[in-house]
């Protein structure tokens, strides 16, 4: 049984490289779930099945980015609780977030089921892919409470420092994709449903493994049991504290990149497909980022918690220093390859133009991006979740739509578009470390327990 890091002993790069490689792997295993479709679609059915999946993306990450920033509320709440041991709180915690994810499913198969025309049509989904995008995303619908369900129970883990079983219920799942992506596109010579239905069915089986564990329990650290799966008042409000502008931000961002989305389909089917086989390479180019952001968030909770104030800023700058160096190589090998990552998605010319452009023009700021998430994680571990939600949301959601809208109406080309996403990057990494050297992000809860002593 693999044991749970307690980040408040031990060494801290130690403990963090040993926390963020499994997200790391983790991570990749989720993206190559997500490119499975993308890849075995884009070859076997050609490029509008491919811009079709694509173009359903930005609208699934809008739906899902509230509840899932609503999880890392919880994970707060729940590492927070652990390095305090309190095994109540923890208890408390643990299923509320579970109850919180159930009721969240359910609101988004119907919503996203009963909707899905309406919003495809206001994004300017281009007429010959419109009926694939309709089945796909419906289809996806129908599971995506297997996608909560999945996120929630990771979250759980991850918060408790276990970041070994999430790997490897993600290795099963996503070779399971693969499998059955192929089975159902290739050999069955199924569409853009069939490939809905590998994804619904892999993630059930990803939910099955990880509530398994749960039930279980793990070192007695808690136990997860169905009749106490329901929400309890005060931790719920706990969790809407944390997860809130988490969830709110992840939503804003999603809503402006269902902006950029819509001024990418009115380019080309052509253009949807590239930059629907460049966001699955640029994916893979976020999973040092993630990694280190979430094992910050944890880590930063469990030893503000335990009052270890020093362990929280040196792990803070390890952790910022790891993802910014291995963002920017990996930007540098994008640069290099893209044109052969893209054709990997679909070998048509103008495909392999418009992603490739896209990729040289994104993938030297891939620092900017990694320093704004980390030092966002940082700060939702500190319980001070509403400043990366307003900082986020001032540089990546209004600033981004405002650029669009502005400088497309008298420049309609489509390195505007691509270029929206290293400025917004730049701005956010700006102001959050301007943010960081002047605020008392860690030094008020500092004086604050200071003041208790000597009160004592």
């Amino acid at each position: 049984m693999a044991r749970s890091i307690d980040f408040t002993q031990g060494s801290i790069q130690r403990n963090l490289i040993a926390f963020a490689f499994p997200l790391f792997l983790g991570n990749l295993f989720q993206q190559m779930y997500n490119a499975a479709d993308s890849l075995i679609v884009g070859n076997y059915l050609g490029r509008e099945a491919l811009a079709a999946v694509s173009s359903s993306s930005p609208l699934i990450n809008m739906m899902v980015g509230f509840f899932n920033g609503m999880a890392i509320g919880a994970g707060v709440i729940i590492s927070r609780n652990f390095g305090a041991r309190d095994q109540k709180g923890l208890d408390r915690a643990i299923h509320t977030d579970i109850a919180f994810s159930v009721v969240a499913g359910i609101f988004l198969t119907i919503a996203g089921s009963l909707f899905t025309p309406a919003i495809l049509s206001l994004m300017q989904t281009p007429e010959d892919i419109m009926p694939n995008s309709i089945e796909y995303f419906r289809i996806y619908c129908l599971g995506i409470i297997f996608s909560l369900l999945y996120n929630t129970c990771m979250g759980i883990m991850n918060a408790l420092g276990d970041s070994r079983h999430s790997l490897y219920y993600l290795i099963v799942s996503s070779i399971t994709n693969v499998v059955l992506d192929i089975i159902f596109v290739g050999y069955m010579g199924g569409g853009v449903g069939s490939a809905a239905f590998a994804t619904i069915i892999s993630q059930a089986l990803s939910v099955i493994l990880s509530l398994r564990r749960l039930f279980r329990g793990q070192d007695g650290l808690y136990k997860v049991e169905i009749r106490k799966i329901r929400f309890h008042r005060q931790t719920l409000r706990e969790i809407l504290r944390f997860g809130l502008p988490s969830g709110v931000q992840n939503s804003v961002i999603g809503i402006a990149n269902l902006v950029v989305q819509t001024n990418i389909n009115s380019f080309a089917s052509a253009a949807v497909a590239g930059s629907g086989a460049y966001s699955k390479i640029e994916g893979f180019a976020f999973l040092p980022i993630t990694s280190f952001s979430l094992a910050l968030t944890t880590c930063i909770g469990q030893n503000l918690g335990a009052k270890e104030y020093t362990r929280a800023k040196k792990s803070a700058v390890f952790g910022i220093f790891c993802s910014i160096t291995m963002a920017e190589l990996i930007g540098l090998a994008v640069f290099i390859l893209a044109p052969v990552l893209i054709s990997a998605f679909n070998s048509d010319p103008e495909v392999v133009a418009y992603g490739t452009r896209q990729c040289r023009i994104e993938g030297f700021f891939y620092c900017f991006l990694a320093l704004s998430h980390c030092i966002a994680g940082i700060l939702r571990g500190a319980g001070k979740a509403s400043i990366p939600m307003l900082i986020m949301f001032g540089s990546w959601c209004a600033l981004r739509v405002t650029y669009l809208t502005v400088v497309l109406h008298f420049y309609h080309h489509i390195e505007i578009v691509y270029s929206a996403y290293p400025l917004t990057w730049t701005v956010s990494s700006v102001i959050f470390i301007i943010y960081m050297f002047r605020a008392d992000w860690i030094h008020g809860l500092e004086k604050r327990e200071k003041q208790r002593s000597v009160a004592v």
